[in-house]
């Protein structure tokens, strides 16, 4: 069929793919003239894409399918869709030494945390290391506690839990006592943004002499983490 240019500005008798390649190039299509039910299924590869030819702007949803290979790293903060359990950070104190001599409770040591929301809970996680008692008596035993303390108000225990923990060294020893380590473990919630204080406590409730830490037994430690609630 012969190709014809009517006066109304059509052309008619042009064969399916009768234009020279390269003829048609991105300023002849119209804006939006290319929609989604005019790409053939698998018709376009990466090989045939200009690099930064298609943008954030223009992609409207990606199944998670697609999302093969090396994906490159993100902050648990842009994660989306997970509202709770998130570790948002991770506080932590180590000691290689401490004592105490005292039938009351007292900070042996401690660490500072500043939630990041009211609906967080902390997660607080203690061992005592190389606990053993200067002994002066035969019958020894120390009570510990984990203690939350926030600026401006009293010292408590982690919300709904008893934490006191208790037990014995040296019994029947008149010299030094056994060597002990001691773990605590509890779930807070604070219910506060205000920098607040964990402290390991500890108290003699039998018998005389002085408690000691770590020396050259070990170490101590503290770890607080904070999640989303």
């Amino acid at each position: 069929m012969a190709i014809v240019i009517n006066g109304s500005g059509t052309v008619t008798g042009l064969a399916v793919g009768g234009l020279p390649d390269g003829t048609v190039d991105a300023g002849t299509l119209a804006t939006d003239s290319v929609t989604a039910a005019k790409i053939a299924a698998d018709s376009v590869d990466s090989a045939e894409l200009i690099d930064g030819a298609v943008d954030d702007s223009h992609i409207a949803a990606l199944a998670s399918s697609k999302l093969t290979g090396a994906l490159p790293a993100i902050s648990g903060a842009s994660l989306t869709g997970i509202t709770t359990g998130k570790v948002l950070q991770i506080v932590e104190h180590t000691v290689t030494a401490g004592s105490r001599n005292s039938d009351t409770y007292g900070d042996l040591y401690s660490v500072n945390i500043t939630p990041s929301a009211t609906s967080s809970k902390i997660l607080v996680m203690a061992v005592v290391g190389g606990l053993y008692m200067n002994l002066a008596s035969a019958t020894n035993q120390t009570s510990w506690r984990l203690a939350r303390t926030t600026t401006g108000s009293s010292e408590v225990a982690p919300t709904g839990h008893n934490t006191n923990y208790q037990t014995e060294v040296g019994r029947n020893d008149t010299t030094a006592g056994s060597r002990a380590y001691i773990n605590m473990t509890v779930l807070d919630e604070p219910t506060t943004t205000t920098e607040t204080k964990y402290a390991v406590q500890c108290k003699r409730i039998s018998g005389s002499g002085g408690i000691s830490i770590c020396d050259t037994s070990g170490t101590s430690v503290i770890v607080l983490m904070e999640i989303s609630g």
